[in-house]
């Protein structure tokens, strides 16, 4: 095990700023996060390099791990080819993934999220280059022989056990899916389209992020303070969803997402590609290549429930009242309820964000995720003092992840705040998968969660509004579902949606995150956490009742978003259609969604997730029926019980993707569930009967 150098022991030494002076006391790990840190020029300490990788202490470093993989990766390629049938094979061919993806997973990471455009450049170079060698890899002859050699003898192939055989099954659909069986000529076709789709989909998820501009003099003076203003221009680089002001929102909704041809050809050509590409390789559409493997295995009958068409009636009618009662003055008809309300008055039902701020300060969250996990499985989050070069910015910090029994699980490096630079959308990023080492050695998964939380101030720390909690507990689903799985390949550890591999189906990578929005907003968590940064006393019963009581409310309409976003998805990768994505957009939004378009605007062109999650957004909706399940039937009853959470790693976490999706669900449920299952599990989380918070008087 490790050495740890927790961050709070800085105080002792002077390098952190003073924590904020409270009556309350915090755990190690709630002192490190609700303190303000500045780290020393450290000129005694040698440059470790981002994420302890000594070539990255310059840009150029770059280069020289990216030729080293590719090297290792020409020695693999041999190695398999050479290679007799058996377990060796498919251990040969992981180490050429895990050689790929740790060069290339990193890259990826950095090429959004580090400040110094140089980095960002280097690493967007880095990607080009590692994928075109994957996409040429998946059309190599020799090697998929090597491989299929193994599926084919049935004697050997018999005697792997389940996750290698799984992964040696993976790998050659891999094969297939890119063309293996075409000739030379549609083999390097294919190749050249991947090779296409990997720069189009950079410039689209680049593209996605960058702010819109409108002059000063054609907004009010008044809300030019809630912009960035750039000489006579304002940048809008958002929706500013949470502005009480309507006309912030309004103007925010319709500049941010104002149509530009060039992102609107990009998005043409990327769905474009992708068609060609499904055509030659024999699909009838992307959708059909996309999906093949999945639980839901093809597209089939698009899933509009007339019951959520109902229900999202009422919640926009009552949204209506909301906004009416909040400014009366500018009352609200059906005719002129617009896309810009609902996220600001679904958050405020029944509750003032404001007033649950100071009870959710970022040290009293992590402390609350720190117990939630030490109950549930053993495990600890421990605050580390990154080494100098390890961390992109200052203000980046590592967590190690300790199990009691285990020792260390991994590391997670959680870039917290806010920065013009970075992207504006919460996610996470697999750095290194894990796997067995032949040492026995277990090689160890890091993970980045990056948020856009607001910075400290003078008199007070992170503050976070109860959404920002819950979505810091959903991206932190995912850190513990790569620091827990424990598979003997890296091609099947956790997380990352590259076309390296998914090494978690889709379908259900998003069950662990959407599990824990659950956790989230459970009484008896949010109760063991949420106390006042300032005098240490528990939010009130009657505010975590009303907290717990909003998450019921306005739901519907949720669901239906993602029901139009999946239905939109799933049209944009099916049979080509001579017509703009934005008319395909206005005609479905007309069907399948309670409020009218927008003139103008295009949020199509701000929808990364078309790149990581084509024709594969519906797996939100299962993901959360799925999660529902496991919540109502597992952990409702006892969200702590650590038994409980034993058999959920056991059974869905500790398994990545070296185990089919629906046996997990099965295993954890002791059922195999239908798609009427799935369909009625999103349902009855609409149905304000379903009762997910008791107050213990009313007992």
């Amino acid at each position: 095990m490790s050495v740890y150098r927790p961050l709070v022991c800085l105080f002792r030494h002077g390098t952190a700023a003073r924590a904020w002076r409270t009556l309350t006391t915090w755990s190690p790990v709630g002192a490190a996060f609700n303190a303000r840190v500045h780290r020393r020029l450290d000129i005694f300490h040698q440059n470790v390099g981002l994420f302890g990788v000594p070539e990255l202490s310059c840009v150029e470093g770059f280069e020289v791990v990216q030729d080293r993989a590719l090297q290792e990766t020409q020695q693999l390629v041999e190695e398999a080819c050479r290679c007799p049938p058996g377990v060796q094979t498919v251990e040969i061919f992981d180490k050429l993934s895990d050689s790929l993806c740790r060069v290339a997973d990193m890259a990826d990471f950095i090429k959004v999220a580090h400040p110094d455009p140089s980095y960002r450049e280097a690493a967007e170079r880095t990607c080009i280059n590692i994928g075109t060698m994957v996409e040429r890899l998946n059309t190599n002859v020799d090697l998929c022989k090597s491989l299929k050699d193994l599926l084919d003898n049935e004697e050997i192939f018999s005697k792997l056990d389940p996750e290698t055989r799984r992964v040696a099954e993976l790998f050659l659909f891999d094969f297939e899916i890119s063309g293996i069986h075409l000739d030379k000529k549609k083999r390097k076709e294919a190749v050249n389209l991947n090779v296409k789709l990997l720069d189009l989909s950079n410039q689209f998820l680049m593209s996605c992020h960058m702010p819109n501009r409108i002059e000063k003099r054609a907004l009010p003076e008044h809300i030019h303070q809630h912009f960035t203003k750039d000489g006579n221009y304002i940048q809008i680089g958002g929706l500013n969803a949470d502005a009480p002001d309507d006309l912030v929102r309004e103007v925010a909704y319709k500049v941010f997402l104002y149509p530009n041809e060039n992102v609107m050809h990009i998005l043409e050509e990327l769905l474009s590609c992708r068609d060609k590409l499904a055509r030659l390789v024999g699909y009838e559409s992307y959708a059909h290549r996309a999906l093949k493997g999945t639980m839901a295995k093809s597209p089939g009958r698009l899933y509009s429930s007339e019951i959520v068409s109902v229900l999202t009636e009422k919640d926009f009618e009552m949204m209506r009242e909301m906004k009416t009662k909040l400014n009366p003055r500018n009352p609200v008809s059906f005719n002129n309820m617009a896309c810009w309300h609902v996220v600001f008055y679904l958050c405020r039902f029944n509750i003032e964000p404001s007033l649950y701020s100071p009870y959710f300060s970022l040290g009293a969250c992590m402390e609350g995720l720190n117990g939630l996990f030490t109950q549930l499985y053993g495990v600890s989050l421990l605050a580390e003092q990154p080494s100098v070069g390890e961390v992109w910015s200052e203000d980046v910090r590592k967590l190690a992840v300790v199990h009691e029994t285990e020792g260390l699980l991994g590391y997670i490096y959680c870039d917290f705040f806010y920065r013009p630079d970075k992207p504006h959308q919460d996610c996470h990023f697999t750095i290194r998968g894990g796997r067995q080492l032949e040492d026995g050695q277990y090689q160890l998964p890091i993970v980045v969660l990056m948020l856009n939380l607001p910075h400290p101030t003078r008199s007070a720390p992170t503050l976070l509004s109860p959404g920002m909690m819950e979505n810091l507990f959903h991206e932190m689903g995912h850190a513990m579902h790569s620091m827990l799985g424990r598979t003997r390949y890296q091609h099947v550890t956790v997380i990352l949606f590259l076309s390296l591999g998914t090494r978690c189906v889709t379908d259900f990578a998003e069950v662990p995150s959407i599990l824990m929005e659950y956790f989230a907003t459970d009484y008896r968590v949010i109760s063991q956490f949420a106390r006042h940064y300032q005098t240490g006393q528990p939010l009130p019963q009657s505010m975590v009742a009303r907290l717990c009581e909003s998450k019921k409310v306005c739901g519907a309409a949720d669901t239906q978003l993602q029901v139009f976003y999946a239905i939109m998805d799933q049209v944009y990768h099916g049979k080509p259609q001579n017509r703009s994505t934005t008319d395909i957009m206005i005609d479905m939004q007309k069907k399948y969604y309670g409020l009218p378009y927008v003139t103008n605007t295009a949020w199509q062109l701000r929808f990364s997730h078309l790149v990581g999650y084509g024709a594969k957004y519906y797996s939100y909706l299962m993901s959360r029926a799925v999660a529902s399940m496991v919540w109502k039937q597992c952990f409702y009853k006892d969200p702590l019980n650590r038994e409980t959470g034993e058999r959920y790693r056991r059974e869905m976490l500790a398994h990545g993707g070296g185990k089919e999706p629906m046996l997990m669900v099965e295993g954890m449920l002791q059922k195999r569930p239908s798609i009427e299952d799935f369909v009625n599990a999103l349902v009855s989380d609409l149905d304000p009967d379903f009762e997910t918070f008791i107050m213990d008087s009313e007992g």
